[in-house]
C-alpha cells in the first residue's frame, strides 16, 4: 500500500503550491498568508501557475483540454473552491459596547453557520449548497470543524477562465467578515506510478483576525490491479482472506470450548484481536475497490466538473492505517514464539511481575506530570504555541523530557514563572520520577533473572532445533551408516566363506618359547574344530 513514490510525489505536489512565492519581490508564500489580499495573490498567482501548465519549456502548447502539472501528473476535471460562513450576529455584545460593535461574527460552529444566498444571489459561488449535495465529507481544522457544504466555484479548463472566475469573486466580495475557511480542492494523476493525489489547501479566517493555513496531500493507489506484481498481490490477499476464514473458525472453536477462560491468556486475546481487525480491513478493502469500480469512471467522463474523490481517498487512508495496526499487532506477536528462549522471557516475566508497582508509580507521575501541564498551559497558553492548549502541553513536556523544547520562549512570556517551572519541572519529573521508574524495572528484571537462573529451564529454542536436528541425524544420517555397514559385513561374510582355507591356524607364543599351534576356524567336512591343539610343537 504504500511506497517510496508515494513520498516523492506528496513532496514535489506540496512544494509547487505551499513554497512558491507570491510573487517576485514578495518572498512570502501560502504558509506565511496573513490577510485577505494575501489570499487573493496566492490564488491569481501560485495557484493558477501551478495547476495550469499549458506549454512546455519551450512555449510550445500541450495538449489540448488537458493541463499536465510538471508535464507528468494530469490535473483530473477542475479544481474547486468552497467557502464556509457564520451569519451576523452570532455572538453576544455586552451592552455597554453595542453602539460601538455594530457588527458581530462568532467563531464557527454548525448553529453558527450561515445558510443564506448573498451577492448577486446567483450561481452556486453565492447559493448555500449542503453537504449531501456537494458529496462532500466534514474536515477537522487549525481552528474548528467544518461541515462538507457552504458556497462553491468550480474553476474552468483553462487558466484565463479560471483568472477571470476569480476576478469577478474578488471584485463582488465572495470573501467578508463572515468568513471562516476557504477550501481549494484539486486531483491529479500520475500514469507512470499509477497514483493518485487528492490535494486540499485550507486558509481559515478566524474570528480574532488574521489567516491561519493548513494543508493535506493524500497520496493513494486507487486503481489497484494493473501490472503482473499487482496481480501478485491479489493472490496474496486471497490466500491471506483463506488464512483469516481458517482462523476465525479456529478461535470460535476454542471459545466455545473453553469459554471465558478462554481469554485469561493475553495472547489469546490478540489472536481474537487480530483476526477481528483482519475482518474489518478486509470489509473495508472489498468496499474500497468496489467504489472505485463504480464512481472512478463517472467522476472522469465530466472533463469541466470537479470529481470529489475525497471519499474514495479517506477510505483508502483509512484502510492503510487498519493495516498497518494488524501488521504492528503480529510483529507484537512474535514475543509468544521467541519465549521459548529464556533470555527473551524475562523481558514478559519482568513486565508481569512488575505490573503493579508500574501502576502505582503511574498514578503518581500522571498527578505531578498533569499538575505541570495545567500550570504551563494557564501560565503559557497565551504567548507560546507550544503550550496555546491543554492538549499540546502535555505533549511539550514529553519532549521536555526528550531534550527537544527551546527554553528561551517560556523565558521571554514570564522572566518569572518561565526559568521556575522548568527548573522544577526537570528536576521532579527528570531526576526523581524517572529514576524511580528505572529502579522499579531494574530491581524486577534482576530479580527475575535470579529466580530464572535457580529454576530448571524448559524447552528453549535453542534445545527444540538441537533435538529437531538430532532426530534428523538418527533417522536419516546414521540409518543410512547402519545400513551401509550392514550391507559392508554382509559382503564381507560372503567373501571369507568364498576365500578362508581349512583352517585359519593361530600360533600362540608360551613361556618356554614354545608355540602352540590351533586351528581356529575349520570349513571342510571332518577338518578340526576350532580351539584344537596340536601335541607337536616346534622352538
Amino acid at each position: 500500500m504504500v511506497s517510496a513514490n508515494m513520498y516523492y510525489y506528496t513532496k514535489v505536489m506540496s512544494q509547487l503550491f505551499l513554497d512558491t512565492p507570491l510573487s517576485a519581490g514578495d518572498p512570502s508564500s501560502f504558509r506565511s498568508l496573513s490577510t485577505m489580499e494575501d489570499f487573493w495573490k496566492f490564488t491569481e498567482g501560485p495557484f493558477l501557475n501551478g495547476m495550469y501548465w499549458e506549454v512546455w519549456y519551450n512555449n510550445k502548447s500541450l495538449p489540448e483540454n488537458q493541463s499536465l502539472i510538471y508535464y507528468e501528473n494530469l490535473l483530473l476535471g477542475v479544481p474547486r473552491l468552497r467557502q464556509v460562513k457564520v451569519r451576523n450576529e452570532s455572538c453576544s455584545v455586552h451592552e455597554d459596547l453595542r453602539d460601538e460593535v455594530l457588527d458581530c461574527y462568532n467563531m464557527y460552529t454548525q448553529t453558527n453557520e450561515e445558510t443564506t444566498s448573498f451577492g448577486p444571489k446567483n450561481g452556486t459561488a453565492w447559493m448555500y449548497t449542503a453537504e449531501n449535495d456537494m458529496n462532500g465529507s466534514g474536515y477537522v481544522g487549525q481552528i474548528s470543524k467544518y461541515r462538507g457544504g457552504g458556497y462553491y466555484q468550480d474553476l474552468s479548463r483553462t487558466k484565463e477562465e479560471s483568472a477571470t472566475q476569480l476576478q469577478f469573486l474578488k471584485d463582488q466580495l465572495w470573501l467578508d467578515r463572515g468568513t471562516r475557511a476557504v477550501f481549494l480542492d484539486f486531483s491529479v494523476y500520475n500514469g507512470n506510478i499509477n497514483l493518485f493525489c487528492i490535494a486540499r489547501l485550507l486558509v481559515e479566517f478566524p474570528a480574532t483576525g488574521g489567516v491561519v493555513t493548513s494543508w493535506q496531500f493524500q497520496t493513494v493507489r486507487l486503481i489497484r490491479y494493473v501490472s503482473g506484481w499487482d496481480y501478485f498481490v491479489g493472490l496474496c490477499e486471497v490466500a491471506f482472506c483463506l488464512f483469516i476464514l481458517y482462523y476465525m473458525v479456529e478461535e470460535v472453536l476454542e471459545i466455545r470450548i473453553h469459554r471465558l477462560h478462554y481469554f485469561k491468556s493475553l495472547w489469546n486475546c490478540l489472536d481474537v484481536l487480530i483476526v477481528v481487525l483482519s475482518v474489518v480491513a478486509i470489509i473495508m478493502n472489498i468496499t474500497r475497490t468496489a467504489m472505485v469500480g463504480n464512481r472512478l469512471k463517472g467522476l472522469l467522463e465530466n472533463h469541466n466538473a470537479h470529481p470529489s474523490f475525497e471519499p474514495l481517498a479517506n477510505l483508502q487512508i483509512q484502510f492503510n492505517n487498519m493495516a498497518a495496526v494488524i501488521v504492528f499487532f503480529s510483529w507484537i506477536k512474535l514475543f509468544k514464539f521467541i519465549n521459548f528462549n529464556k533470555t527473551m522471557s524475562q523481558l514478559s516475566g519482568t513486565m508481569s511481575r512488575c505490573a503493579k508497582d508500574l501502576v502505582g508509580f503511574a498514578i503518581m507521575f500522571f498527578i505531578i506530570f498533569l499538575a505541570y501541564a495545567q500550570l504551563a498551559y494557564l501560565v503559557f497558553g497565551t504567548q507560546v504555541n507550544d503550550f496555546s492548549t491543554f492538549q499540546a502541553s502535555i505533549f511539550t513536556q514529553f519532549r521536555i523530557i526528550l531534550g527537544d523544547f527551546e527554553f528561551s520562549e517560556i523565558e521571554e512570556a514570564n522572566p518569572v514563572l518561565g526559568p521556575i517551572y522548568y527548573t522544577t519541572f526537570v528536576f521532579f519529573i527528570f531526576f526523581i520520577l524517572m529514576n524511580m521508574f528505572l529502579a522499579i524495572i531494574n530491581d524486577t528484571y534482576s530479580e527475575v533473572k535470579a529466580d530464572m537462573s535457580q529454576q530448571r529451564s524448559e524447552m528453549e529454542m535453542t534445545d527444540l532445533l538441537k533435538k529437531v536436528l538430532n532426530y534428523m541425524y538418527h533417522s536419516f544420517w546414521r540409518d543410512d551408516l547402519e545400513k551401509e555397514r550392514v550391507s559392508d559385513a554382509a559382503n564381507s561374510n560372503a567373501w571369507r566363506k568364498r576365500n578362508t582355507p581349512a583352517c585359519v591356524w593361530y600360533f600362540k607364543l608360551s613361556q618356554n618359547n614354545t608355540a602352540d599351534v590351533q586351528c581356529v576356524s575349520a570349513r571342510l567336512p571332518g577338518g578340526l574344530g576350532s580351539g584344537t591343539q596340536f601335541a607337536d610343537s616346534t622352538q
